[in-house]
């Protein structure tokens, strides 16, 4: 499975009138550069996530894991893009035996950071080779797979951000072989067309 996760974004949790539990907060934030295992910096442009918002099902899961708290397809998860980023909300039921098992560590903070999971197939990415470290420019995601409030925020997906990096250089360098040996041929033909 090529998902790659990101997060590390504070969520903001209470309880609210009617004995629920609501959580607000930022699964992805636009243009903050991050460093991906010390392999890439990456950073996420603005409307990344608008065609996956309004088409994938997402779920909310506890440290990407388990069964949904809430899941946006039933509409107890509200996903929304703002000039900030990914903005999720959903409002969890305080009756909920898995909700029950974590409120205690959202409360005091131990649980208390947003990630997503996503997938690139089908999406649109830069690479900048021209500093020390690469830098990947996440135009538009394949696929949004959930939300999660996590204890460490976790970059689990650095070996299929890498595997990206490395079919990047791969395209490049096919390329700038294919240019070279053009520019042989044209030459060759030149070449032939001055001798005869």
């Amino acid at each position: 499975m090529n998902t790659e996760i990101r997060g590390g974004v504070p969520a903001e949790i209470r309880e609210n009138q009617s004995g629920g539990v609501d959580v607000t907060g930022y699964a992805a934030v636009y243009g903050e550069r991050a460093d991906i295992g010390g392999m890439f910096y990456e950073e996420i442009e603005r409307g990344a996530f608008a065609e996956a918002v309004n088409r994938d099902d997402v779920v909310f899961l506890i440290n990407h894991d388990g069964l949904p708290l809430a899941r946006t397809r039933s509409g107890t998860l509200k996903l929304t893009e703002d000039d900030h980023g990914l903005r999720m909300e959903t409002t969890l039921d305080s009756d909920d035996p898995d909700v029950k098992s974590i409120i205690g560590k959202m409360k005091r903070g131990d649980l208390d950071k947003m990630s997503f999971a996503f997938r690139m197939e089908g999406g649109k990415e830069e690479w900048d080779d021209s500093q020390e470290m690469p830098v990947r420019t996440i135009k538009r995601v394949g696929s949004l797979h959930d939300v999660a409030i996590v204890t460490t925020p976790a970059y689990e997906g650095t070996e299929i951000g890498l595997r990206s990096l490395e079919q990047h250089r791969s395209n490049q360098t096919k390329s700038k072989n294919f240019s070279a040996a053009r520019k042989r041929l044209r030459m060759k033909t030149d070449l032939a067309k001055r001798t005869s």
